[in-house]
């Protein structure tokens, strides 16, 4: 069965003013929806057609830039609009609280080290907060759409919280201020749904 382009939980408008309705229906409707249409392309006939997307990635055969490319174009973009949430978000707690204090102190200090990975990465690409087998997490950036699932790349794990530092992500309303978009996105991050993916990636 083909991938399909995930349905938003939340108007396009509904993360306004941290991220515009603009720049929301262009990234869902046309990149997100481009990545999809691509990635069904390069699977059809072969034997990767019925897999889930996890597998896909997990097994990737790092060559096919078609499926590596758009594989990863889809896949990010889907954990990409569920972690955000224009309502409930909830608030770091938990196990997920803990882990991140164990690993980086605060949460304050997390949002710097994470905003950091973010804001250095050079080109287009992601900042990741990963979860480790046994529940370590950790954070990594990765180039274009290469994502942690991906043998091989950056920190490994699970990803439980993604942020899209392509410029078409942010440049309607934010130009060239990649800092100002990263702090704005903390502003809308589900850390519900962040603590959900946790205990199942742990």
């Amino acid at each position: 069965m083909a991938f399909e382009l995930p349905k938003l939980g939340y108007a396009y408008d509904a993360l306004e003013p941290h991220i515009d309705a603009r720049t929301m229906e262009i990234h869902h409707s046309k990149h997100h929806q481009g990545y999809t249409n691509n990635l069904n392309n390069a699977i059809a006939g072969t034997d990767l057609e019925g897999k889930s997307i996890d597998d896909i990635l997990g097994n990737l055969d790092m060559n096919n830039s078609a499926v590596r490319n758009n594989g990863g174009g889809f896949y990010n973009h889907s954990l990409f609009w569920e972690v955000m949430n224009p309502e409930d978000r909830g608030y770091l707690s938990g196990d997920l609280k803990d882990a991140i204090e164990a690993a980086y102190g605060s949460k304050d200090e997390f949002i710097q080290a994470f905003s950091n990975a973010a804001g250095t990465r050079f080109g287009s690409g992601w900042a990741w907060l990963c979860v480790h087998k046994g529940g370590k997490v950790e954070i990594c950036s990765t180039p274009n759409q290469d994502n942690p699932l991906m043998p091989g790349v950056s920190c490994g794990g699970t990803p439980i919280l993604g942020l899209d530092v392509w410029e078409h992500a942010y440049y309607l309303n934010y130009q060239n201020r990649r800092p100002d978009y990263i702090k704005a996105f903390f502003n809308v991050v589900n850390w519900n749904e962040m603590e959900k993916r946790y205990a199942e990636a742990k």
